[in-house]
């Protein structure tokens, strides 16, 4: 069979060098004795490695053409090989509600994607490993006051340590990108309770980076108005913001908060609107 034609639409990017290739496949030996599944395989340039670990391995891709090249040239993975979308898997059901370790060189159109549904499963994923663009990278892995720091540092830095490997370079990919990647790994932290609502700490820190530019005091304002009308809705009265805004932390932009700050601030919230 000849080799899979690379989808623009499905933002695919081979990967052409071995090299690379086995050493992305090998961070994942930071986080033995767990199974796992790679995303996105294409034509199985990291798969060739992961099968030789001794662990099982699953892959799932929505490609058909590359279910069907991964069929013919790994038929030893024929019972593990998944074509599904990965956003719309249920992985409880993957390795029968066990943990695994997640991995691929992910679509750069969807990492977010990929990482926020992680978020959302994160008791079954311990470790994440891969490559994504080089730019979100450097989102995940940056530290309060970078201005690459947002929405995702804080999300996935609050239950994940976040580590960046590696840069690849884009003449080792077919067709090459634009931009580089880099490769990183994330591997869960020790927290179990943020010891805030999740959901609110999530509306908290998307809310507040919707308006990076402005100070807490400004942009946090469209989610009080939000709890005020739910209060109005339920014949509670109105709540004065001002002694809750005059506080130190709203005079400060949000990529200049830890993720710590996010959550007082979200206890805060909570606290003040009973909720």
């Amino acid at each position: 069979m000849r080799q899979v034609r690379p989808k623009k639409f499905l933002g695919q990017h081979f990967l052409t060098d071995l090299g690379i290739a086995q050493d992305i496949a090998d961070t994942v030996d930071a986080c033995p004795d767990l199974p796992v599944l790679e995303v996105g395989p294409g034509m199985g340039v990291m798969t060739q490695f992961l099968v030789r670990k001794p662990r099982l391995v699953k892959v799932v891709e929505i490609d058909f053409e590359s279910v069907a090249y991964l069929r013919e040239h790994f038929p030893a993975l024929e019972d593990n090989i998944i074509e599904d979308d990965f956003l719309k898997m249920h992985l409880d059901r993957t390795f029968d509600g066990g943990q695994f370790v997640l991995t691929g060189n992910y679509p750069y159109n969807i990492s977010s994607q990929i990482f926020f549904k992680m978020l959302d499963n994160k008791d079954l994923i311990p470790c994440c490993t891969g490559m994504i663009q080089k730019e979100v990278a450097e989102r995940i892995t940056a530290s309060p006051g970078s201005k690459t720091y947002g929405i995702l540092s804080v999300l996935l830095q609050a239950w994940y340590d976040v580590e960046y490997l590696f840069t690849v370079h884009e003449h080792v990919f077919n067709p090459p990108p634009k931009v580089k990647s880099a490769v990183i790994r994330m591997t869960r932290n020790d927290v179990e309770d943020l010891g805030c609502d999740e959901v609110l700490f999530k509306r908290v820190v998307k809310t507040t980076f919707n308006q990076r530019r402005k100070t807490l005091r400004n942009n946090i304002r469209p989610l009080l108005k939000d709890i005020d009308n739910v209060r109005l809705q339920q014949g509670l009265s109105e709540v004065d913001h001002t002694d809750f805004l005059t506080q130190e932390v709203f005079n400060l932009r949000p990529e200049q908060l830890s993720v710590e700050q996010f959550v007082e601030l979200t206890r805060s919230v909570s606290q003040h609107y009973n909720i």
